[in-house]
C-alpha cells in the first residue's frame, strides 16, 4: 500500500497541477503527504563573480525562497482542504544539486510525486525526475504540466516489454493496478507475430494470480518510434494512466535517458508511474 507520499514543489504559479494530483493520490490512499520546495542559490561564474553586486546575489536569494514559500502554502491550503495528513519543508539548494537532494528524500517515501518539464522553461524538473527516477530506488509518478484531473484509473495502460525496468514498474504499480476499472498490457513492435511468442502473454498471468483483469494489447509500430506509438493508443483508447519502466544509464555522474523514456516524458498527455 501506497502510505507516504513525496511531491516536488516547483517554484512559483506551476505547481496546481502537481500538487493537486499528489493530494489526489494521498488522499485515495488515505497517505501522508510531505511538499518539498527548494530555495536555490545564484550560480556566479568566479570569471564575473567579482562584477556582480552583492544585493542582486541576495536578491536573487530571496526571490527564489519567496516563490518556494508561496508553493508551500498552496500545497498546504490544498492538503488542509483535503483533510490529509501533510507537512511540508522549503531546502536550501544549488539548482545542479537539487536533483541529488530530492532522490535522497524519497528513498523513505512509498512514491515521488513530480512534475513534467513545461516547454520553453529551465530545466529543473527535468534534473528532479531525473534524479528520483535513477536515484531514489522508489517509483516516480510525473504528472503532465497541463493536467486538471486528479487521480483517475478508469482504464490503465501498462507498457510491457519484458525488460528488468518494465517488470520493477509492474511491481511498483500494483496498488494503482488493485484500483484499475479497466488494464490493458502493452506491447510495441515492428512486425506482427503469433500470441504465443508475445512477452506480454506472461505478465498478464501473473497479473491475473493477483486477481488483476488485464487484456493483451499489441501494437505494430510500423514506421513511428516507440513513444508516439504508446502516446496515439493512449489517446484512442482513452487511457488516463500509463504505467512503464524509465530507461537511461549514467555518464560522469550525469543521468542519459533512453529514446522512450525521454519522449515520452516530453510528450505525455496523462500521469505516467515509471520505475527504473
Amino acid at each position: 500500500m501506497i502510505k507516504d507520499v513525496l511531491v516536488n514543489l516547483p517554484a512559483g504559479g506551476k505547481s496546481a497541477a502537481v500538487v493537486d494530483y499528489a493530494v489526489s493520490v494521498a488522499n485515495a490512499f488515505e497517505a501522508h503527504i510531505t511538499g518539498l520546495a527548494f530555495a536555490y542559490e545564484a550560480v556566479i561564474p568566479s570569471a564575473v563573480f567579482d562584477g556582480v553586486a552583492a544585493d542582486l546575489i541576495a536578491n536573487y536569494r530571496a526571490e527564489s525562497e519567496r516563490l518556494a514559500r508561496d508553493s508551500v502554502a498552496r500545497f498546504e491550503e490544498a492538503a488542509r482542504r483535503n483533510g490529509l495528513s501533510a507537512e511540508s519543508h522549503v531546502l536550501d539548494a544549488e539548482p545542479a544539486g537539487a536533483g541529488e537532494l530530492f532522490a535522497q528524500v524519497a528513498r523513505h517515501f512509498d512514491i515521488a510525486v513530480v512534475p513534467q518539464t513545461e516547454p520553453e522553461t529551465e530545466g529543473r524538473a527535468e534534473i528532479i525526475i531525473e534524479a528520483a527516477l535513477f536515484g531514489s530506488g522508489r517509483p516516480t509518478l510525473v504528472v503532465p504540466y497541463i493536467q486538471k484531473e486528479g487521480l483517475k484509473l478508469d482504464r490503465v495502460l501498462v507498457c510491457w516489454d519484458g525488460s528488468r525496468a518494465a517488470a520493477r514498474a509492474v511491481g511498483d504499480a500494483m496498488p494503482f493496478l488493485e484500483r484499475a476499472k479497466a488494464i490493458e498490457v502493452v506491447t510495441v513492435s515492428r512486425q506482427e507475430a503469433p500470441r504465443d511468442e508475445l512477452p506480454g502473454v506472461d505478465i498478464t498471468r501473473h497479473l491475473a494470480r493477483h486477481k488483476i483483469k488485464v487484456e493483451f494489447k499489441r501494437i505494430v509500430a510500423g514506421d513511428i518510434d516507440v513513444t508516439s506509438a504508446i502516446l496515439s493508443y493512449a489517446a484512442d483508447s482513452s487511457a488516463d494512466f500509463i504505467v512503464m519502466g524509465g530507461y537511461g544509464h549514467s555518464r560522469l555522474r550525469e543521468f542519459v535517458l533512453g529514446g522512450a523514456t525521454r519522449g515520452m516524458l516530453e510528450s505525455m498527455t496523462v500521469p505516467v508511474l515509471m520505475s527504473h
